[in-house]
């Protein structure tokens, strides 16, 4: 018993020299080591989380379009008399904070049949400053017709370490949008 209880003092102390070793150490290993471990792993992180937030603003966007179509279908729009600019506010209060009213772009067309209606991303076209210069069209259409709600966001990505970037339109930022189709109810 002794012996055991002797042996483990023996240990303790031989790991407390080392400690105390790699304390005293100063030729640099472990912090060029951990420089070279670091970088990528932050680099990874950040791609992570703004991978994530556009993940995470794009899903928001789309139950913002689910409720704004809604909206449309039922006809509240149409009988509330709501011009492009008072939806595009009455969808930004479905947000949080997550987005900027002002940079909300929606696109509502009306179509006789599903086989003609077009869910096709459209192109934007910018100005000389950066700002989107498109003619958006609002047509919410009568009680029984095929309408296509589009809601656009403009989300700001940042050039992330190793040249990771999210964005694909020609001004650095990421284009959003989530569509919606469906057949207007009889209101």
């Amino acid at each position: 018993m002794f012996a055991a209880v002797v042996e483990k003092l023996v240990l303790d102390l031989r790991q407390l020299r080392c400690c105390e070793k790699l304390a005293r150490c100063d030729s640099g290993a472990t912090v060029v080591e951990f420089a070279l471990v670091a970088a990528p792993f932050i680099a990874l992180l950040v791609a992570l989380f703004q991978t994530a937030l556009v993940f995470f603003a794009g899903r928001v966007l789309d139950e913002t379009t689910e409720e704004a179509s809604r909206y449309i279908m039922t006809g509240q729009a149409q009988t509330a008399g709501m011009t492009q600019s008072q939806f595009a506010t009455w969808v930004c209060g479905q947000t949080f904070a997550l987005f900027t009213c002002g940079n909300f772009m929606i696109n509502v067309q009306n179509y006789s049949s599903f086989a003609s209606a077009s869910t096709a991303t459209p192109a934007l076209t910018f100005d000389a400053n950066g700002n989107v210069n498109n003619t958006w069209s609002y047509s919410t259409g009568n009680p029984g017709d095929i309408v296509v709600v589009q809601v656009m966001y403009q989300w700001p990505v940042v050039l992330g370490p190793l040249s990771f970037s999210l964005s694909n339109l020609s001004n650095g930022n990421r284009l959003l949008i989530s569509t919606a189709v469906f057949k207007s109810e009889p209101y």
